[in-house]
C-alpha cells in the first residue's frame, strides 16, 4: 500500500482520536484540575469551535503555502497543543491549548484530503480518499476506545501522550515519504463563504448543526451518561465507544448504496427520526449495560448514516463547489459539536447527566423539520429552473 497516503491517513486517525477521545475521559479530566464534567467538557467545545471557524480561513489564508510545509505545520502544532494540553497546571490554559489543537487539525484534515487525491492518478482518487478517510473513521471505532481505557487505568494525560505519539510518527512519515504537490487553484474567503447565500445550502447546513447538537449532547458526556451501565470499568466503557465507532464506521459504508436507490432526503429522515427516538429513551436504556449497548449501537448507525446523504445533498446542488461545500459542511459539524458541549454543560446542574436524552432529541427534532424544508426549497428552485428553461 502507498506509504504517502498511510502517513496521511495516520495523521487523520491522531486528530480522529483527539476529537473523539475525551468523551471517555472528562470524569478524570474535572477531578484533575478540579471543576464540574461540564467545565471540563469545555476542552470539547473549544477545540470543536476553533477548527470549524479557522477550517474556512486557513484555507483561504494558506492558499499559496505549498501542502508539505502546510501539513507539516499543522500536525506539528497538534503536536505540541497535545502536550501543552498534559502540562497544563489548570483548565484554562488546557482550553488554550485546545484552541490551538483545532487550528492545527484545521491546517491539516482539508490538506490532507486534497494531497492525497493529487499524489495519483484520477481514476485513483476515490481509493486514495477512502484510505485517507479511513484514519478518521478507525479512529472512531479503536483510537477513542483505546485511549478512553488507558485513561481510565492509568491516567488521561497518557491518553494525551498516545494521542501527540501518533501525531508525531504523521510528521515523521510526512518528512520521509511525502513529496511537494503542484497548489491547487486558490479560492478566497468570500468565494469559500458564497455558497451560504443560498437557502437550499443554509438549510441543508442547519440540519447538520441541529442533528449533531443533538448527539454531541450526549457523546461529549458519554462517560457521565452511562456510567450505571458501566459502573466503574474503563474496559467496558471502551466497549461501548467501540460499538458506537464501529456502527457509524459501517454505516457509513452501506449508506452510500441505500442513498443511490431512495435519496438523500429519505435517508435523512429515516436516521434521524431513529436517532431522535433513541436518545429520547436513553435516560431509561442507559441504566443497563444490555440496553446502553443496544441503544448505543443503533444511535452511532444512524448518527454517522447522516453525513453521508448531506454531503451528497449539497454536492448535488453545485457540483463545481463540491470541495467548499463539504468542507462547509465540516464546519457545520464542528460548530454542532461546540454548541453541544455548552448545552450540555449548562443543563447537567439542572437535570442531571442521565436526562440529557431529554434535551438531546430536541434539536434532532428541528433538525427533522428543517430538512424537510430544506427539501421543498430545493423541488421548489428545480422547478422555477426547468420551467425558465421551457420558456
Amino acid at each position: 500500500m502507498d506509504r504517502r497516503l498511510l502517513t496521511l491517513s495516520l495523521g487523520m486517525f491522531a486528530l480522529g482520536t483527539d476529537s473523539f477521545v475525551f468523551a471517555g475521559i472528562l470524569p478524570e479530566i474535572a477531578h484533575s484540575f478540579g471543576v464540574s464534567i461540564g467545565a471540563a467538557g469545555q476542552l470539547i467545545s473549544v477545540y470543536a469551535l476553533s477548527y470549524a471557524l479557522l477550517g474556512p480561513t486557513i484555507a483561504a489564508l494558506a492558499a499559496n503555502v505549498p501542502r508539505k510545509r502546510l501539513l507539516l505545520s499543522g500536525i506539528g502544532l497538534f503536536v505540541i497543543a497535545n502536550l501543552g494540553t498534559i502540562v497544563a497546571p489548570n483548565l484554562g490554559i488546557a482550553l488554550a491549548t485546545r484552541a490551538f489543537a483545532g487550528l492545527g487539525a484545521a491546517m491539516f484534515s482539508p490538506t490532507a484530503s486534497g494531497t492525497g487525491a493529487s499524489l495519483v492518478p484520477p481514476e485513483r482518487r476515490g481509493y486514495a480518499l477512502s484510505i485517507i478517510v479511513a484514519g478518521l473513521t478507525t479512529a472512531t471505532a479503536l483510537g477513542s476506545p483505546i485511549g478512553a481505557v488507558i485513561g481510565g487505568l492509568a491516567s488521561w494525560h497518557w491518553t494525551l501522550v498516545l494521542v501527540a505519539a501518533l501525531g508525531a510518527a504523521a510528521f515523521a512519515g510526512i518528512v520521509a515519504f511525502l513529496p511537494d504537490v503542484p497548489l491547487p487553484p486558490a479560492i478566497s474567503l468570500r468565494e469559500r463563504l458564497s455558497p451560504l447565500t443560498d437557502s437550499r445550502v443554509g438549510l441543508t447546513l442547519t440540519t447538520t448543526v441541529l442533528a449533531q447538537i443533538g448527539t454531541f449532547i450526549i457523546f461529549s458526556y458519554f462517560s457521565v451518561v452511562f456510567d450505571r451501565a458501566v459502573g466503574h470499568s474503563a474496559l467496558v466503557l471502551g466497549g461501548l465507544l467501540v460499538l458506537w465507532g464501529l456502527a457509524g464506521t459501517f454505516s457509513n459504508l452501506l449508506t452510500g448504496r441505500i442513498l443511490d436507490k431512495i435519496g438523500s432526503h429519505k435517508v435523512v429522515l429515516i436516521k434521524l427520526s431513529i436517532v431522535a427516538i433513541v436518545i429520547l429513551t436513553m435516560p431509561i436504556t442507559g441504566a443497563h449495560l444490555w440496553s446502553a449497548a443496544i441503544a448505543v449501537t443503533i444511535w452511532g448507525a444512524c448518527a454517522w448514516g447522516v453525513l453521508v446523504p448531506q454531503q451528497f445533498r449539497l454536492a448535488s446542488l453545485n457540483p463545481p463547489m463540491t470541495a467548499v461545500l463539504v468542507g462547509l459542511n465540516t464546519s457545520a459539524t464542528y460548530v454542532g459539536v461546540s454548541i453541544a458541549g455548552a448545552l450540555g454543560a449548562a443543563v447537567i446542574p439542572v437535570i442531571g447527566s442521565h436526562n440529557l436524552g431529554y434535551l438531546s432529541s430536541i434539536p434532532v427534532v428541528i433538525a427533522i423539520l428543517v430538512s424537510g424544508l430544506a427539501t421543498r426549497r430545493i423541488a421548489s428552485f428545480a422547478k422555477t429552473a426547468k420551467d425558465a428553461v421551457a420558456a
